[in-house]
């Protein structure tokens, strides 16, 4: 799956000049999170996200600059300004992010959600020749991995499962599973016996979810008696 495949398309957009009052309630209405924000020839120049938003609102207290003389003998006096307009602004073009992460149309859904953990965002702009032609959210990601989980829900006989869950259980160090033993019936594992942790049934439930053909989980387990303990 890439872009092109996983993106929105009918985007919501401001132009800089968009009164920051008019984004939030935008922002509101239709449920979202951030808009991206458009030149008059349509190419993508920034995005006004909630924290923009946020970070704006709270500028008050954070726009008075510390050691502000100190920045000015030091050449930042630019940087003193683009702080103060991005606080103080009233419009999208005064708060937008313009560090802006995009994507071509042919990007892989991988490398899409590679770029989303290492820089800490929430959606990431689809561009071609350098406009906007879509955006993939987190949420867009999310429907393709359990949409193709659910999509791989196939029929598998119980005898089968059960060989996958006791082989998956031989791989895990914690499974305990000499003390717990595995049943199959109409695709509902069931595992019996004694686990020492409180842990490994939830753990237990989730591996046997991650298998294909699993149509739910039960667990009928006890706290090992003393003697398989070794306590005398």
């Amino acid at each position: 799956m890439r872009a092109r495949d996983l993106m929105t398309t009918n985007v919501v957009t401001v132009t800089p000049e968009a009164r920051l009052a008019d984004v939030a309630a935008l922002l509101a209405d239709r449920g979202i999170s951030a808009v991206p924000v458009l030149g008059p020839a349509g190419t993508l120049e920034g995005i006004v996200t909630e924290a923009d938003l946020v970070r704006r609102l709270a500028g008050e207290a954070a726009a008075r600059p510390r050691g502000w003389l100190r920045a000015l003998l030091a050449g930042r006096a630019d940087d003193t300004a683009k702080g103060f307009a991005r606080l103080h602004g009233q419009r999208a073009g005064d708060v937008m992010t313009t560090n802006v992460v995009a994507v071509g149309e042919e990007a892989p859904a991988e490398e899409i959600a590679a770029m989303m953990e290492t820089r800490g965002v929430k959606r990431v702009p689809v561009l071609r020749d350098g406009m906007l032609v879509g955006i993939v959210s987190r949420a867009d990601l999310l429907g393709l991995v359990f949409g193709a989980a659910k999509a791989q829900e196939v029929a598998v006989s119980d005898a089968r499962l059960l060989k996958e869950v006791q082989r998956a259980l031989r791989g895990q160090p914690w499974a305990d599973a000499y003390l717990v033993f595995p049943s199959v019936e109409e695709g509902v594992v069931t595992f019996h016996g004694w686990c020492r942790s409180s842990d490994v049934p939830r753990a237990l439930r989730v591996l046997a979810e991650g298998l294909p053909g699993v149509r739910g989980v039960e667990m009928e387990l006890r706290a090992p008696p003393a003697f398989m303990l070794g306590v005398p």
